[in-house]
């Protein structure tokens, strides 16, 4: 590999990028990284981060208004959205120049514009090129907006972040956890929100039971949800949009964002010309080692055929590093990935749902509890929590943990753990709970549903 300028380019300094240029750099290699728009990738600047920000942000009304029962005056409450952002921002800013200086420490070269394959063997950097041993794709993914009339007055998560104002009536289309999330989001701010899904139920791919459960909680919160509803077109207003939708109904709001998934972000790298097998998506097929049909070029993350998740490209990250420079090859399993919606409430959930569950194993045990969490039986808040637990009826085991309620991704967390290591439901059930908690429902449930 002494023959090349390097023996790793890098396109994308995401998460997953980053991960697996500071490791293969610790194995001695020598790693440029480009990135075109933003350090950190989409999890820091407009995904994870900045999201898990806002939710807080839109939980602090909520939190004021539960005072009350607890003995607590507040008096009058105002909230700023410029100082929300601002603040906000100050803290990404904080967490690219990390990400700048993990990449620096471990010696990697940062080269700040975009970056495209030529080759198997070089990567081009405007009028430069380089050569380079291994070239790992790990470019994340963008925002789908459908095709239909109006589209462009439209916004999606990305410019969500960056809007001057709040507005005072937005409506969301799609029924992901980035629609849920922004809808919970809006609405706890102080917007009039209108959520729209042309299927019967959303968050597709979560147990049906807390899909339900969510969907009952934001209702309850007052969140106007409308199913197997769509739009069929946008017309620009004065102070905002008009939405056509799939009924004939009109729908005015200031804002529409659509949150109707994303695609990998692997248009125009010059993939196709070197090539690399892309799917009809766009994603890079790549093998349990993440690599892909050219054999020294490998694709993580959001741009790859897997798991659209932070934590997951990370861990592909390493797994590759290991694999390439460190001769130790490494696969990650993706069997029972835990995740979590920040809706309000969150939903977390680890293991197989009860129909995946069902289609695997047949017979299977369903143990469900909803309840009033103990904090709201004096804040007053109308709003219930829900856990699940579903079992192998043949051999006890866990296969899924599902819960809607405050922390449940905290506490989820832990109880995938669990999953993993293959625990039981007798070893669920000999397990001392903490009390008062709402955990404890996950090791004191004995009734079958």
């Amino acid at each position: 590999m002494a023959s090349y300028d390097f023996d790793l380019f890098v396109l994308g300094a995401g998460s997953g990028g980053v991960r697996a240029a500071r490791v293969a750099a610790s194995f001695g290699a020598r790693v440029a990284v480009a990135e075109e728009r933003y350090l950190g990738g989409t999890c820091v600047n407009v995904g994870c981060i900045p999201k898990k920000l806002l939710v807080y942000a839109s939980e602090v009304g909520g939190d004021c208004a539960d005072a009350a029962g607890f003995g607590w005056s507040i008096g009058t409450r105002e909230f700023d959205w410029t100082t929300l952002i601002a603040n906000k921002d100050r803290e990404i800013t904080r967490l690219n120049g990390i990400y700048r200086r993990l990449l620096e420490g471990s010696g990697v070269k940062i080269i700040e514009q975009r970056a495209t394959v030529v080759d198997p063997h070089t990567v081009a950097i405007g009028s430069a090129r380089y050569s380079t041993g291994h070239i790992l794709i790990a470019t994340g993914s963008w925002p789908t907006v459908p095709e239909l009339p109006g589209a462009e007055h439209a916004i999606t998560s990305n410019e969500a972040f960056h809007l001057e104002r709040l507005p005072e009536r937005v409506i969301v289309v799609g029924g992901g956890y980035i629609g849920v999330e922004f809808a919970g989001i809006f609405h706890g701010l102080g917007a009039s929100v209108t959520q729209l899904y042309h299927k019967k139920l959303f968050l597709r791919g979560f147990d049906d039971d807390a899909r339900r459960a969510v969907a009952d909680e934001m209702l309850r919160h007052g969140v106007d949800l409308r199913f197997e509803t769509d739009v069929t077109r946008i017309d620009k207003i004065d102070g905002g949009i008009r939405a056509t939708l799939t009924d004939g109904s009109k729908l005015e709001a200031e804002k529409i964002m659509y949150a109707t998934g994303r695609h990998p972000h692997t248009r125009e790298l010059g993939l196709e010309r070197a090539g690399v097998a892309l799917a009809e998506d766009g994603s890079v097929i790549v093998d349990e080692y993440s690599r892909s049909s050219v054999a020294n070029i490998y694709a993580i993350g959001d741009c790859t055929n897997r798991i659209m998740l932070t934590p997951v490209a990370i861990a592909e990250g390493r797994a590759f590093a290991e694999t390439v420079f460190n001769n130790h090859p490494m696969k990650i399993d993706y069997e029972g990935v835990p995740s979590c919606v920040f809706s309000q409430p969150p939903l977390g959930a680890a293991g197989l749902t009860e129909t995946q569950a069902r289609e695997r194993y047949g017979a299977i045990d369903v143990y469900r509890s909803s309840f009033r969490p103990l904090k709201h039986t004096l804040s007053g808040r109308d709003e219930r929590a829900m856990m699940k637990l579903v079992v192998d009826s043949a051999s006890g085991r866990v296969l899924g943990c599902h819960m809607v309620g405050p922390e449940a991704g905290e506490i989820i967390q832990g109880f995938a753990v669990a999953i993993k290591c293959g625990a039981t439901k007798a070893q669920f059930d000999a397990t001392i709970a903490i009390h008062p908690t709402a955990a404890e429902e996950f090791v004191t449930m004995r009734e079958k549903s």
